[in-house]
C-alpha cells in the first residue's frame, strides 16, 4: 500500500501572485496548513508562492476558503491555480527553500512603515528590542530599498551580511512569533547599528550613544542628516527659527515649504485641520507627507502646546506638508521618553543639494551633504534604490498622490491584456520612467527633474535596475514628443525602435490607465508646457481620446511668453504677455507693470519683434499670469508658488461668481479669454483679490463644462500639473458630474510629469 494512502487524500499544488511576499505570508500559509491538518510545504518563487498540500479533501476546503478569508495585513491575492497531483507522502508541512525561476513578480512590497507592535517593543525595557532603531517583524519595514532581486528572502537584501544571533533565529523559527521568517529581523547583538559623525568626518559616538547625541543636537539647532528608509533626510527643530533660516540658506531653498515630521497624530491635530480620510493616510502603512490645511490662529486649534512652530517652514503657505514617525529610528528621535526636552516637530527634508537624487549611502551624503549638515546620523545596513519620501493630498475627497515614491512603489497597474515588454522614459520634470512587464505596468519611484548631471545619472541607474529586478528585455522605447529633454535625447541612442508620445496626450492615457478605462474619452490635460504636434508649446487642452490616438478637439487662445523660459520663473512676464495679447503696445502706458523701465524697453521690443517670446495655450501660464496680476506672486522662489497662492486666495473665499469668456467655433475650438481678462482688471478696481480669485477659477470650471458638452464625450479624465489644484479640481468636478459625465481624477498616480511614463506606456496600446 502506498504510505499514506487514503481514499479521501488529496494532494494539491496550488500556485498564487499577488502581494505575497514579505509580509508573513508563508508562516500563514504553515500555522493554516497545521489547522487544517494538511501535510507538505510552502517556498518563494520569482512569480510568487506555491504550495503543495496533502490531507483530506474536506479540509482543503475549509484551507482554501481561511486562505481567502484571514490573509495577513497589505497581502493580496491577483491570481490563484490549483492542480491536482499524485500523493506524495509528506511527513509534515515545512517553509521549503526558495525558489527561482524566469518569471518575476510584478508584485512587489513597497517599504513599510514600522508596526504599533515594534514600536512597542522599542519602549518596552523587558524587551530585547529596547530602543533598538532597526526593529521590524513580518508586517513591517523597508522591502523594496533593502532588495537586491527576487524572490523576497533575507539573502537577497541588504541584511544578507547580518547573521542572526541565536535569540533572533529563535524567533525566527518560532511559528507562533511574530517574527517567523521575518527576512529582516535583527537585534542590538547582530543587526545593524548607528554612528555619528560630525562634518569633518569624525566618528563621534556610536549605538544608543550616537542616537543621544543627535537628538542633543537637534535640541542645540544643528543640522543633522539621517540616514532613513530609502535616504537621507535632512533634520532641524521646527520651533528654531535659527536653525531653519541656517538650512534654507545651505539648501539655496529661501521659499519652498519643508515637510515636517511630528511626534504623533495629537502633534499633527494641534497644527492641522485633519478630516478621518487624511488622519487615515497619515497613519497607514505608506506613512506619506500628507498636505493639510493649518489652523488659522483665529478660528481653532489647540494653541496650548508646548512648541511654537517657526514661521521659517513655510513662509506664506496655508498648507503644511505633515509625517508621523514610520521607522524606529524616527520615533526614537522624537519620542518624549529620549531626552528631558523632547523634539516635538522637526523639519524633515530631502537629503540632497538642490534638483539633485536623495543621497543613499554615507560617501554620498558626506560628499554631497557637506557644508550643509552639521552632523550625520549613519548606519550600516544598505539602502539600495533612492525612495524619497512620497507627497499627497485631500482633492475632491479623495487622497491623491503627487509624488510617488517610498510606501507606493513599485506598485503595480493592472492591464486587461499583456503587452510586450516595453518601455518608458517619462519627461523632463518631476521624471519616473515605466516598464511594462505581463498584463502589469511599474511606474518608477520619483527621480526628480533631468536638469542636473546627478538626477540623469539616477535615471539610467533605475532604468538598468528595473530591467534586472524583473529581468524584461524591452523591445520598444516610449518618450516624450520633446526632442530636447533628456529622456528623450536618451531614448535617441538605444538600439530598440523608439516611438514618441505627445505630452498632454500621455497625460490622458495615465489617467486612464490608472482606472483601466478604455477609448473614448474627453481628456481635459492642463499644466506649464508641452510639445504639441504643430511644434508650439500646449498646456491648455482637450482632446478627445480614440482607439488610433486623440484630436486635439479645443484648447486655450495663445498668448506670448516673454523671454520663454524665463517666464516660468517669473509670473510677471505671463501677465504682460497677456496683456500684450489683449491691448498690445498700448499695454506699456501703464504704470503698474512690476518691471523697470530698462526693462519694459526690451521687452517691448522683444514682444514687437517676437523674439523669444514662444507662444502658448498653457492654463499654468494663466494661472501665473492672474496671481501676478493680483500682486501675489511676480517673481516664483519655487516652482508652481504663484499658481498655489492664487488657489490659497481662491479657497478663503466662497463664491459662485465667475467671468464671461468666448468660445471660437474653429477647429479646433479656441477658448477666447480676453473677455475673461477684461472684466477681472475691471474687477480689480473695487474687489479684494480673494474674491477675484475665486471667480477665476470659477470661470475654468465654467470652461471645462462648457467644452464638455460641446464635446459630447461622457467619460472625461483630468489630468496634468493643473489638477493638482484642489480647488480647480473640485470645481470642475462638480460640474461635470452635476452634467450627467462620468469623471475620472487622478489617484495613485500624479497627475503632474510624475505620471507621464505610465502614459506613455498605454500609448503603446494605440499608436505605433
Amino acid at each position: 500500500m502506498t504510505k499514506g494512502f487514503n481514499i479521501n487524500k488529496a494532494h494539491l499544488k496550488i500556485n498564487i501572485k499577488g502581494f505575497v511576499q514579505g509580509l508573513g505570508f508563508r508562516p500563514f500559509i504553515v500555522r493554516l496548513a497545521r489547522q487544517h491538518r494538511q501535510k507538505g510545504w510552502v517556498a518563494n518563487t520569482g512569480s510568487g508562492i506555491t504550495i503543495d498540500i496533502e490531507g483530506l479533501s474536506e479540509h482543503q476546503q475549509d484551507f482554501l476558503d481561511n486562505l481567502h478569508n484571514q490573509l495577513p495585513p497589505f497581502a493580496k491575492i491577483d491570481s490563484l491555480s490549483i492542480a491536482t497531483l499524485p500523493l506524495a507522502g509528506f511527513d509534515d508541512f515545512q517553509i521549503k527553500a526558495s525558489k527561482t525561476d524566469d518569471k518575476q513578480s510584478a508584485f512587489v512590497l513597497p517599504d513599510i512603515a514600522v508596526c504599533p507592535d515594534c514600536v512597542r517593543d522599542i519602549f518596552d525595557p523587558a524587551s530585547r528590542y529596547y530602543r533598538y532603531p532597526f526593529t521590524s517583524c513580518c508586517h513591517c519595514g523597508p522591502r523594496y530599498s533593502l532588495m537586491t532581486r527576487q524572490p523576497y528572502d533575507r539573502s537577497r537584501t541588504g541584511m544578507a551580511a547580518f547573521k542572526s544571533c541565536p535569540a533572533c533565529f529563535k524567533d525566527y523559527q518560532a511559528i507562533d512569533n511574530r517574527r517567523f521568517h521575518a527576512q529582516t529581523i535583527a537585534c542590538p547583538n547582530c543587526g545593524p547599528n548607528l554612528s555619528l559623525l560630525d562634518e569633518s568626518r569624525n566618528l563621534l559616538a556610536e549605538k544608543h550613544d550616537a542616537l543621544r547625541e543627535a537628538i542633543g543636537q537637534l535640541q542645540n539647532g544643528k543640522i543633522v542628516a539621517i540616514k532613513g528608509i530609502g535616504g537621507y533626510q535632512l533634520l532641524v527643530d521646527a520651533s528654531n527659527q535659527q536653525a531653519v533660516e541656517r538650512l534654507r540658506l545651505r539648501k539655496h531653498r529661501p521659499q519652498k515649504p519643508f515637510a515636517l515630521m511630528v511626534a504623533d497624530l495629537g502633534t499633527a491635530q494641534q497644527l492641522c485641520k485633519i478630516n478621518a480620510l487624511e488622519q487615515q493616510t497619515l497613519s497607514s502603512a505608506a506613512a506619506p507627507i500628507v498636505l493639510l490645511n493649518r489652523w488659522d490662529t483665529a478660528c481653532g486649534g489647540d494653541f496650548s502646546r508646548p512648541f511654537a512652530l517657526t514661521s521659517a517652514v513655510a513662509p506664506g503657505s496655508n498648507l503644511l506638508g505633515v509625517m508621523l514617525p514610520y521607522s524606529p529610528l524616527h520615533h526614537l528621535l522624537l519620542s518624549k521618553d529620549s531626552a528631558e526636552q523632547p523634539l516635538h516637530v522637526l523639519v524633515a527634508t530631502s537629503g540632497n543639494r538642490h534638483n539633485e537624487p536623495i543621497c543613499i549611502d554615507e560617501q554620498q551624503a558626506l560628499t554631497r551633504l557637506a557644508g550643509i549638515a552639521d552632523y550625520f546620523l549613519t548606519h550600516d545596513r544598505p539602502i539600495l534604490r533612492p525612495l524619497d519620501d512620497s507627497v499627497v493630498r485631500l482633492i475632491n475627497g479623495k487622497i491623491t498622490v503627487l509624488r510617488r515614491a517610498r510606501g507606493y512603489a513599485p506598485l503595480p497597474i493592472a492591464l486587461k491584456t499583456a503587452m510586450p515588454d516595453t518601455l518608458a522614459l517619462g519627461g523632463q520634470l518631476k521624471n519616473t520612467v515605466a516598464i511594462s512587464h505581463e498584463n502589469h505596468i511599474i511606474v518608477s519611484q520619483h527621480l526628480g527633474d533631468l536638469d542636473v548631471e546627478a538626477t540623469q545619472q539616477q535615471f539610467q541607474a533605475t532604468l538598468t535596475d528595473l530591467q534586472d529586478f524583473y529581468q524584461i528585455t524591452p523591445t520598444r522605447i516610449m518618450h516624450d514628443l520633446h526632442g530636447g529633454y533628456a529622456s528623450s535625447r536618451f531614448a535617441a541612442n538605444l538600439p530598440q525602435s523608439t516611438l514618441p508620445v505627445q505630452h498632454h496626450y500621455a497625460h490622458a492615457l495615465s489617467c486612464m490607465a490608472e482606472h483601466g478605462l478604455e477609448p473614448p474619452v474627453l481628456g481635459i490635460c492642463w499644466d506649464g508646457s508641452g510639445l504639441g504636434t504643430d511644434n508650439t508649446l500646449w498646456g491648455g487642452e482637450f482632446l478627445i481620446i480614440h482607439k488610433q490616438g486623440f484630436e486635439r478637439y479645443a484648447h486655450f487662445a495663445p498668448f506670448s511668453l516673454p523671454g520663454g523660459h524665463k517666464a516660468i520663473q517669473e509670473p510677471r512676464r505671463a501677465a504682460l504677455g497677456l496683456l500684450y495679447e489683449t491691448f498690445g503696445t498700448s499695454v506699456f502706458e501703464r504704470q503698474d507693470l512690476p518691471f523697470s523701465a530698462q526693462e519694459l524697453n526690451l521687452l517691448q521690443s522683444a514682444l514687437s519683434r517676437e523674439l523669444n517670446c514662444p507662444r502658448t495655450t498653457s492654463a499654468g501660464r494663466l494661472f501665473d499670469a492672474i496671481a501676478s496680476l493680483l500682486g501675489l506672486c511676480h517673481i516664483n522662489g519655487y516652482e508652481g508658488q504663484a499658481a498655489m497662492a492664487l488657489e490659497q486666495s481662491a479657497a478663503s473665499t466662497a463664491s459662485e461668481l465667475h467671468y464671461d469668456f468666448r468660445i471660437q467655433a474653429k477647429t479646433p475650438i479656441i477658448v477666447d479669454w480676453k473677455i475673461t481678462l477684461e472684466q477681472l482688471l475691471e474687477d480689480m478696481q473695487h474687489n479684494p483679490a480673494e474674491l477675484i480669485a475665486a471667480k477665476f477659477h470659477n470661470t475654468l470650471a465654467e470652461i471645462i463644462q462648457a467644452i464638455a458638452l460641446m464635446a459630447g464625450q461622457k467619460t472625461i479624465v483630468l489630468s496634468g500639473g493643473c489638477f493638482q489644484n484642489a480647488c480647480l479640481t473640485e470645481n470642475a468636478a462638480k460640474r461635470l458630474t452635476h452634467s450627467g459625465f462620468k469623471v475620472y481624477c487622478h489617484e495613485n498616480i500624479p497627475p503632474n510629469d510624475g505620471g507621464l511614463a505610465l502614459g506613455q506606456l498605454y500609448a503603446a496600446k494605440y499608436i505605433g
